[in-house]
């Protein structure tokens, strides 16, 4: 690197290299947690803090932390999010946030460095573990452990599809250890994931307040017959159950969505057993979540979700039992923080607008334990967890200037005292 390469160009530069890491012919990375392509990712990560002077540690479940002892004895500020990708996923969400804190902080090193003076705090990047939770559920898991919301033990005995636990995962590619870390405040910087900024003409959101989320796993059961010989009436078809469950979701969403509060219901990641072209499927997995702004109807969306599932077991004669969830209610960020956001975006010129974040991020644990900051920067067409997923330069290069200058003032005490 030259004299001349600006500090935006540096983390051009090593945002491209770290994109290479289980690329996909379509654009984006492929990367699920404890995966070769995750791990490899994770090296590349340790290797460029580590050229900066960071000391890198892991946790129990994996989590990464790059540590810039800036005020020895200080706790430590913490700035994150996750290298972990979907499938097939897009190679900004997460990403982009990680190396934003790392660079974040190396330009912080070099001021203050350069002026000699001591911060209040310490600096503390995380790459936090799992937090798609697509290989192993739930999503969010490190961070869930690392708040004490989800036990360690549970957690690190998960296994994915193949039986495989997140235990010998992590053991694979060898990134856990046993390492704590007390933080003050923490601060996220991520792609939108929704189109509001962008249709606003917004650089910067300042992320209000979580969305409401319960997300259930459902199994669907019916018996196992043949397609041909077996009449419509004697048939428990754990596929139809299934269908009309999805059906029902979505008309949830319809029927509950106002113009002041949406409701947004999905389904995914359908299994089907025993899925042969001449038999009638016996059961079938599927997750189902609903999400809104506002409690109440979140509460009355979910009310009628489960009603309807009682009615789907007598209408397919199936029966449906629930499993695991995974629930976060709507909650707020920091009042001062957002202000302190605002402060900072206006200091460098930077458009910004109030906005809710509909999908979790690590934040949404963090902020339960630490003052919490949740930045946005614009997603084109809305895009995510998809190949064409794409943040322009611009818009990244703004969200680390920013994430630098709120970090800044954290480090002078300006939003949690030491």
């Amino acid at each position: 690197m030259t004299e001349t390469t600006t500090a935006g160009e540096a983390f051009l530069a090593d945002f491209r290299s770290m994109s290479t890491f289980g690329a996909t012919l379509g654009g984006g990375v492929e990367r699920q947690a404890a995966t070769v392509a995750d791990g490899q990712t994770r090296n590349w990560f340790r290797g460029l803090v580590e050229g900066h002077g960071f000391e890198v540690r892991y946790d129990v479940v994996g989590n990464q932390f790059a540590l810039l002892e800036l005020a020895p004895g200080a706790p430590f500020i913490a700035l994150g999010s996750h290298l972990d990708s979907q499938p097939l996923g897009g190679r900004f969400d997460g990403a982009y946030g990680v190396l934003a804190g790392a660079h974040a902080g190396i330009r912080l090193k070099e001021r203050i460095e350069a002026s000699g003076e001591t911060p209040t705090f310490n600096i503390a990047v995380v790459n936090w573990f799992n937090e798609e939770g697509c290989r192993f559920k739930p999503s969010m898991m490190g961070s869930s452990v690392f708040t004490g919301e989800l036990p360690a033990e549970h957690a690190l005995a998960t296994t994915d599809p193949q039986g495989v636990s997140v235990a010998t995962a992590l053991e694979a590619i060898g990134t856990h250890g046993d390492f704590t870390l007390d933080v003050a405040a923490y601060v996220e910087i991520h792609i939108e994931q929704g189109r509001s900024l962008e249709d606003d003409g917004l650089t910067i959101g300042l992320v209000e307040s979580t969305w409401g989320a319960n997300k259930y796993e459902f199994v669907v059961h019916g018996e196992q017959a043949h397609t041909g010989a077996t009449v419509i009436s004697d048939r428990h078809d754990a596929l139809l159950g299934a269908a009309e469950l999805v059906v029902a979701a979505r008309d949830i969403a319809n029927r509950f969505s106002t113009d002041e509060y949406m409701v947004i219901t999905s389904c995914s990641e359908l299994n089907v057993f025993p899925n042969s072209p001449v038999v009638v499927a016996s059961r079938v997995n599927l997750l189902v979540d609903v999400r809104s702004t506002d409690p109440d109807v979140l509460a009355a969306a979910d009310a009628e979700l489960h009603h309807r599932v009682a009615k789907i077991e007598q209408s397919a004669n199936v029966r449906i039992e629930r499993g695991a969830e995974h629930v976060w209610a709507a909650k707020a960020y920091d009042a001062a923080g957002m202000e302190l956001a605002a402060a900072s975006a206006d200091a460098l010129g930077l458009s910004h607008g109030v906005v809710r974040t509909l999908a979790g991020h690590d934040s949404t644990n963090m902020k339960d334990i630490v003052p919490t900051i949740m930045l946005f920067v614009p997603s084109a067409e809305g895009i995510s967890h998809n190949e064409r997923e794409f943040t322009n330069d611009a818009d990244m290069l703004a969200g680390v200037d920013l994430l630098t200058e709120v970090t800044r003032r954290i480090l002078d005490g300006e939003f949690v005292q030491r």
